[in-house]
């Protein structure tokens, strides 16, 4: 970073010269975190570096965001955003992080669906977010650079372009979207849950956030049915058919991604194998006999 930490904080209004704490927070793959604590309260620091950009991450757009979804609620509350020190301070919520097998447990399907309800009533978001189009331009990337691509990757071309079809038969429109919503950005304060990290967040069919909620955490099929319930109020074959769709199209995107992080980034954590376990669940659903199933069922009113 061009200034320390200290530097930066005591260039903030309300921080500046107050004693403190800092600590670093585990578990993020694009940032470095730190919470800091005074007496007025505690914080996250988000800093992060300029190669970021190679995954598609506008940061003005992810600071509009979170303003706007902290207005619902749902955000964190935005302190200080300081672009020009890589820089962005948010409240610390206090609660529980989820994990994957706490949200496969199945005690917090109704509370999962309630966060996306209330994060999709937010103002618009500033840009969209399309995943073809995100899979497309981390393909270029990919490629131009010469980072590894897994086995039969450029072979399911043709079953993207059917995906794309699909959805537009029944396009319902777009609501603000976090669009990563791994288990850890979910937070639980009482009986809520608050959203968190608005790096990928767009405008989005709102299957796909139930549908990259479900692939992240790798939940059951009756668990997505129930989420997709839960989120409209009523059972809903087409819905639940789009989001599988979503989630398979989530996890053949964000395989790319993890290629990338492999090529470029610094943190030590195993970017490869990370995106190898998406990928080979994208192919066991790309080839399984489901898919032209689940295409027509997509397309489908119930």
């Amino acid at each position: 970073m061009a200034i320390s930490l200290d530097d930066v904080l005591d260039g903030v209004p309300g921080l500046a010269g107050r004693q403190r704490t800092v600590s670093p927070l585990p578990g993020g793959l694009t940032n470095a975190n730190y919470k800091v604590v005074t007496d007025r309260g505690a914080y996250v620091v988000r800093q992060w570096t300029d190669d970021t950009g190679l995954l598609a991450i506008d940061r003005d757009n992810e600071y509009q965001n979170s303003v706007r979804a902290a207005a619902v609620g749902v955000g964190a509350g935005i302190v200080a955003y300081l672009p020009e020190d890589n820089t962005m301070i948010v409240e610390f919520i206090e609660g529980t992080t989820m994990s994957a097998e706490d949200l496969r447990g199945g005690a917090h399907i109704a509370r999962v669906a309630e966060a996306c309800r209330r994060l999709h009533s937010a103002d618009r978001f500033r840009d969209d977010f399309d995943m073809f189009d995100t899979q497309a331009r981390y393909l270029e990337i990919v490629q131009e650079r010469g980072f590894r691509l897994p086995d039969r990757y450029l072979e399911f071309g043709p079953q993207v372009a059917a995906l794309r079809d699909a959805f537009a038969v029944r396009d319902e429109g777009t609501v603000p979207c976090n669009n990563d919503l791994l288990a850890e950005n979910f937070i639980l304060t009482g009986d809520r849950f608050r959203l968190i990290d608005y790096e990928y967040s767009g405008n989005n069919d709102a299957c796909f956030e139930l549908g990259n909620v479900w692939s992240e955490s790798n939940l059951s099929l009756p668990q997505l049915q129930e989420l997709v319930s839960a989120y409209y109020g009523r059972p809903l074959r087409h819905k639940v058919a789009r989001a599988r769709l979503w989630g398979l199209m989530s996890k053949y995107g964000w395989t790319l991604w993890a290629s990338i992080q492999d090529g470029v980034s610094d943190i030590d954590f195993d970017f490869w194998t990370w995106g190898l376990e998406k990928y080979d669940r994208a192919v066991a659903e790309f080839d399984s006999p489901e898919f032209e199933r689940l295409l027509d069922e997509a397309q489908r009113a119930d």
